[in-house]
């Protein structure tokens, strides 16, 4: 695939964008799709068939089409004297696709909102109103979109539903393990293996080694991944997002939900789409954007791990202190394709690199032989929830509900969480459905989800996360005797030692690590790496990585633990540098950033806030 965009005249009363791409599919068919945007005055107006999101062409400017066409005012549009066309060329023929489009959107009813302005320079913002707003295109927000729909065709009831993605595209921002467990896919899409789901390559073994520094020694496997498919979780999420489409979800990728939405009585009302065009000095540029509000009388928020609005819900409304709920902890998974590593970040030496443990992992003299002769295709690293069943929050606020790994639902000794989150979301959409149609409490949802498979399934595993704090002997050895004897039925539950932050030892307790440097044939450095992520952003945009306090890096990071988020950061976002006095000064790259949100929780002060950038920035994982 070959991707173009450029703009291709600017004024001061028109703006106009080209998106082209090139597709070459299986059959050697090229697909030529073109889109053109503008604002000018236009009596008429060209019909549109709706951008395919699931391809790779999908960017802000497709997503922003998207906005237009699905709105339910999109006819009125011809009466403002906006004018929009999209030429769409298939193989041979072409296609210019009118009134389905429009009686698809009308249909729904959602509440009339007036117009929305596409490109504009004003700076309110416009909203759009929906009855499910859901935050993020991942496994737990398409699940659940899918699933409503599903029961507004099963009891023949209209509700429309959108999804709100930051990537750039769906599954851009999907990084996962992953050997994937189809439970939840089974209950669904019971058809997916007849219907192209990429879930093709089956478990055929399972080994599992204590590394000593050039032995392997082989243990008991735990797992049991018969029935179990290595796959790519981007790829996946993809195929879905297109299920989600034929059901008639409008999906807006490329677009970053930066602010929840409150009514007068402190219910969630929807969210807010960041503001685009804005300079790192904090002016409008030419092609400023203000966001859009999305209104929904319900939000599902499935922003995945450390998701941002989820974590300020769960704050503003106490959900963790609602149920006693202890601090999630976190590791670092870091990942090259079929090969990764994770840590968990409660570690204690500040000087350790999980980037540079991830190389010297791929040295081991019993793991370099799989991988010499291979050609690495993509790098990505993304935390991800290791606290199980004792921190999960009450996922339920006024308003909505948090879903998948916003809310925690990893397995950790099976490493997975992919089956987890779907079944919330699906559990979570029949909650809202009924919500809507019947008046019942959106508490159903945290009823449901305490009766389901996922509650059992975390209860029984949830002493083997909290056991290795006593160490790594005590909790091999415990955790083995948790799962052939006891079977997850021990009458203790063990409790989470410091939350990750608070972990780190003092520099002075121990020594720099030393690792060897990159071979370029095995290990590599971050920049080789950074480049296999497809990664990119805006470059004059504010940061959004923010600091609370500017003075505490070089105060308290620096002088006590040795500057930590220079290591533990997989994307080199963090430097410290000499000024022109000689002193180290910390210098964030925030375009390199892989919105992992390793700093949001392991910065020993907790004073890096991670934020949403503008939409569509950020990794670009295809494989991963």
């Amino acid at each position: 695939m070959v991707g173009f965009l450029s703009v291709f005249h600017k004024s001061k009363n028109r703006t106009s964008f080209r998106v082209s791409s090139v597709i070459q599919n299986t059959s050697s068919k090229s697909y030529y799709r073109n889109a053109h945007l503008s604002n000018s005055i236009n009596p008429s107006i060209s019909p549109s068939i709706p951008p395919n999101f699931g391809s790779t062409i999908t960017s802000t400017v497709f997503s922003t089409l998207g906005f237009l066409s699905k709105h339910p005012n999109f006819s009125n549009l011809t009466k403002r004297g906006t004018w929009l066309s999209l030429f769409c060329v298939l193989g041979e023929s072409r296609i210019f696709s009118s009134g389905s489009l429009l009686n698809r959107t009308s249909s729904r009813n959602p509440i009339s909102i007036g117009g929305l302005r596409s490109f504009s320079t004003e700076s309110y913002r416009e909203s759009i109103n929906y009855d499910i707003v859901i935050v993020g295109a991942g496994p737990a927000g398409l699940s659940a979109a899918i699933r409503l729909k599903q029961l507004c065709q099963e009891r023949g009831v209209d509700l429309s539903v959108c999804v709100v993605e930051k990537g750039a595209e769906v599954g851009a921002h999907i990084v996962s393990g992953n050997v994937f467990e189809p439970r939840a896919l089974d209950e669904l899409l019971p058809q997916w293996r007849q219907e192209g789901a990429p879930v093709n390559v089956p478990v055929s073994d399972d080994r599992f080694w204590l590394l000593t520094k050039d032995r392997a020694f082989s243990l008991p496997c735990p797992f049991d991944n018969d029935g179990n498919y290595v796959i790519s979780l981007s790829e996946l999420t993809r195929w879905m997002g297109r299920k989600a489409d034929e059901l008639g979800v409008d999906i807006y990728p490329g677009f970053s939900a930066s602010e929840i939405l409150y009514d007068g009585n402190d219910k969630v009302a929807g969210i807010a789409t960041k503001d685009m065009g804005v300079a790192k000095d904090g002016s409008k540029m030419e092609n400023f954007q203000c966001g859009v509000e999305l209104k929904g009388h319900i939000t599902l928020l499935a922003e995945g791990c450390r998701g941002s609005l989820s974590e300020k819900i769960m704050r503003h409304y106490k959900l963790r202190e609602k149920v006693k709920a202890q601090h999630q902890t976190y590791a670092l998974g870091i990942k090259e394709v079929s090969i990764g590593l994770v840590v968990a970040l409660d570690y204690k030496n500040p000087f350790l690199n999980p980037y540079e443990e991830f190389q010297k992992f791929k040295q081991h003299p019993c793991i370099k032989p799989l991988l010499e002769g291979g050609t690495v295709l993509q790098y990505g690293a993304r935390t991800l929830n290791e606290g199980g069943f004792q921190c999960i929050p009450y996922p339920v606020f006024p308003g909505g509900a948090i879903i998948g790994c916003s809310a925690g639902f990893l397995n950790v000794p099976k490493i997975k969480g992919t089956h987890t989150a779907m079944k919330s979301g699906m559990l979570a959409a029949e909650a809202a459905f009924r919500v809507i149609n019947e008046g019942i409490s959106m508490e159903t949802y945290w009823d449901n989800l305490r009766k389901s498979w996922i509650w059992e399934e975390l209860y029984r595993a949830r002493n083997y996360r909290p056991a290795f704090k006593y160490g790594l002997i005590p909790g091999v050895v415990f955790s083995a005797i948790e799962h052939y004897i006891l079977r997850g039925r021990s009458p203790l539950t063990l409790k989470h030692g410091k939350p990750d932050h608070e972990a780190t030892d003092a520099a002075r307790l121990h020594t720099p690590i030393q690792y060897s440097k990159p071979d370029g044939l095995v290990s590599f450095d971050v920049p080789t790496s950074l480049y296999r992520s497809n990664t990119n952003h805006e470059h004059d945009q504010p940061a959004h990585l923010h600091l609370k306090n500017p003075r505490i890096p070089e105060l308290v990071n620096l002088s006590e633990f040795a500057g930590p988020e220079s290591r533990y950061c997989p994307a080199r976002v963090y430097e410290y540098v000499s000024d022109e006095k000689g002193q180290q000064k910390l210098q964030i790259n925030a375009q390199n950033c892989l919105h992992c949100k390793a700093c949001d929780i392991k910065d020993p002060t907790q004073n890096i806030e991670w934020t949403v950038p503008e939409g569509g920035g950020g990794p670009g994982y295809s494989l991963m």
